[in-house]
């Protein structure tokens, strides 16, 4: 933001087409989901950006409400999943990092 603010165009290009694609991709979640979205929200460390959230609400706000929720809460949620399984409340899970439809003729 510090280059766009600078006038640097192609930052501002760069930026602009980061949010588009971002854009895509939760317009492809929808489609999935059948339009079947109760609200949209943004969260994690960009989401503190001003002009992301705003372009990005300009472009999905069609499909659900936005809610910003800005923050990076993500390694306290590790931590509570760790609490969960240490306590016996869930169980550890496996990610052997292999596609999910592995093994399906397709």
């Amino acid at each position: 933001m510090r280059r766009i603010d600078e006038g640097d165009r192609y930052a501002k290009l760069i930026y602009d087409a980061t949010i588009y694609q971002i854009a895509k991709y939760i317009g492809a979640c929808v489609a999935v989901l059948r339009g079947k979205v109760d609200a949209i929200i943004l969260t994690g460390g960009i989401s503190n950006e001003k002009y992301f959230t705003e372009e990005l609400t300009g472009y999905i706000s069609g499909f659900a409400p936005v809610a910003v929720m800005a923050g990076e809460f993500e390694m306290e949620a590790l931590a509570a999943g760790a609490i969960r399984v240490l306590s016996g409340e869930e169980e550890a899970q496996d990610y052997t990092g292999s596609p999910v439809w592995d093994g399906f003729d397709c």
